[in-house]
């Protein structure tokens, strides 16, 4: 009998998009009235189906509507979206969507998502000339090579570097290439695959979980959520600190138990099979001169342009666009690459996340299908009468663990964000809290699961050094329990701040 294989995520999302087309056939068509900020008046406008209402802009005619945001939310540019009016929704004319319109979605979907789709895709040829450069592992084997004989140090140093990459523009399917550079040197410090795996595949997803500031999730999520990005931010980073210490620790303790009795390592019984498939490799070679240096601090000040940009210039996905596009260029020139070879490298470095852009696509689609038939009302009107009087904290942590949930089914962030965030988003304001709480509960459910998931990267990761997955899964399980434990309590008493 043949082992059946998972579908990918873009086949899972024409299922998905398949589904909704036939919902569309038997959920009762509605809608909500909506209301929208107008900075060149400082007015909002109400939108009763084919009725415009002018309100003032304040307090009161947001306590009036039963809206639970402060006003400066609006007038400071967080929620730029019309946002639904709670109790306002109304049944309307059935809108069945056919097989044309299935056929036509993740076209309009695409069409939609274009700003963020050119967005990823340019990074994608940034990172593709960046790691053509050599520049990341010149990083790593310079770094190895200082810190020899101080290998708990480098355990501290390579988690959190690579979390630093997750957390500003998710590297991870990546950090793939640094496991055969980086295990050899952990076995050399006494350490076992273990380890290297962790430090590398770990530092990713807790970066990646606590994004801060990463394109494919935090800004793609905070834009379906109709918030800036920048909203909710110090609440990431305090969470990025928390866990990723948490999980230097976690990984230090059983490095250190594993150094002083190698029996204690969890794939002892693999201990010479893994060191004959290992040898240390002479990094000597690897000059990590100023070219490379410049290129690494462009790069980096490439995210730090766009921080100050969108935080302060009033910048969005052109003006991002064009930062690293520029970068791109000038790191092109910076490691003296041929225009030919530099075309074809960032063409590469983009069709890598030409999948990504097209989940991005799909999902917007199936978004455009539910809008279209005008079930995504629907849907949220009855999703909020079982939120309704919920409690702040078990709200966040019943989200959490949804998104847990459908990571297993769509582990893309970017799908999952503007898949479902038009629809959970909103659902913040029936239970009273911020909407950048419904950005973490998604962020950090993908993050938590991402750590077991047999649809990410794990698999992958573990088959570099030929460990088991039931080997990582006796590891990961106590850390897996910490994390979850802690982020329900962060969350819960973020709810209420």
């Amino acid at each position: 009998m043949k082992t059946l294989k998972f579908p990918s995520a873009q086949t899972i999302l024409f299922i998905i998009a398949g589904l909704v087309t036939l919902l569309t056939w038997f959920i009762p068509a509605g809608k909500y009235d909506t209301l929208s900020y107008d900075a060149s008046t400082d007015k909002f406008t109400r939108l009763s189906l084919d009725e415009e209402t002018t309100l003032e802009a304040s307090q009161g005619t947001l306590e009036t509507l039963n809206i639970k945001i402060p006003v400066e939310k609006f007038t400071n540019g967080d929620i730029y979206k019309p946002i639904n009016i709670p109790g306002t929704y109304h049944k309307l004319e059935a809108q069945p969507q056919g097989f044309l319109d299935f056929v036509k979605s993740p076209i309009k979907g695409i069409i939609e998502a274009a700003d963020i789709i050119f967005l990823v895709l340019i990074i994608g040829g940034l990172i593709g000339i960046l790691n053509k450069s050599g520049a990341f592992d010149a990083a790593i084997a310079q770094l190895a090579k200082a810190l020899r004989g101080r290998e708990a140090l480098l355990i501290v140093l390579v988690t959190t570097l690579v979390a630093l990459g997750g957390t500003t523009f998710g590297f991870a399917e990546e950090t793939i290439a640094f496991f055969p550079i980086l295990i050899p040197v952990f076995l050399a410090a006494k350490y076992d695959a273990i380890v290297g795996v962790a430090c590398i595949f770990l530092g990713s997803a807790i970066g990646t979980m606590c994004s801060t500031i990463n394109p494919f999730s935090t800004i793609i999520a905070s834009d379906a959520a109709g918030i800036n990005w920048t909203t909710g931010l110090y609440g990431r980073v305090f969470m990025l600190v928390l866990c990723l210490s948490i999980t230097i620790g976690y990984i230090i303790r059983y490095a250190n138990r594993v150094k002083k009795d190698p029996t204690k390592s969890l794939i002892y019984d693999q201990k010479e099979q893994i060191e004959a498939l290992f040898s240390l490799k002479d990094s000597s070679h690897i000059k990590f001169n100023w070219r490379l240096k410049l290129a690494l601090a462009l790069f980096t000040g490439a995210f730090i342009l766009m921080i100050i940009g969108v935080s302060m210039l009033d910048w969005w996905f052109v003006e991002m666009t064009t930062v690293f596009l520029i970068a791109a260029i000038i790191i092109g020139f910076v490691i003296k690459i041929s225009e030919t070879e530099f075309i074809e490298t960032f063409v590469s470095g983009a069709s890598d996340l030409l999948g990504v852009a097209l989940i991005i696509g799909i999902a917007r689609g199936v978004t455009v299908l539910m809008t279209d038939g005008l079930i995504s009302d629907t849907l949220l009107y009855y999703a909020s009468d079982l939120t309704t009087g919920m409690n702040k904290g078990v709200f966040s942590s019943t989200l959490t663990i949804i998104y847990s949930g459908l990571s297993f089914f769509i582990p893309s962030s970017s799908g999952m964000a503007v898949l479902t965030m038009p629809i959970m988003a909103p659902l913040a304001d029936t239970v009273g809290i911020g909407r950048e709480i419904v950005v973490n509960t998604y962020q950090y459910g993908l993050g938590l699961f991402y750590l077991v998931n047999p649809t990410g990267l794990i698999l992958a990761s573990l088959a570099v050094a030929k460990i088991n997955y039931s080997k990582w899964l006796k590891f990961i399980m106590p850390l897996f329990g910490i994390l979850t434990l802690v982020t329900l309590i962060v969350l819960a008493v973020a709810s209420y701040l």
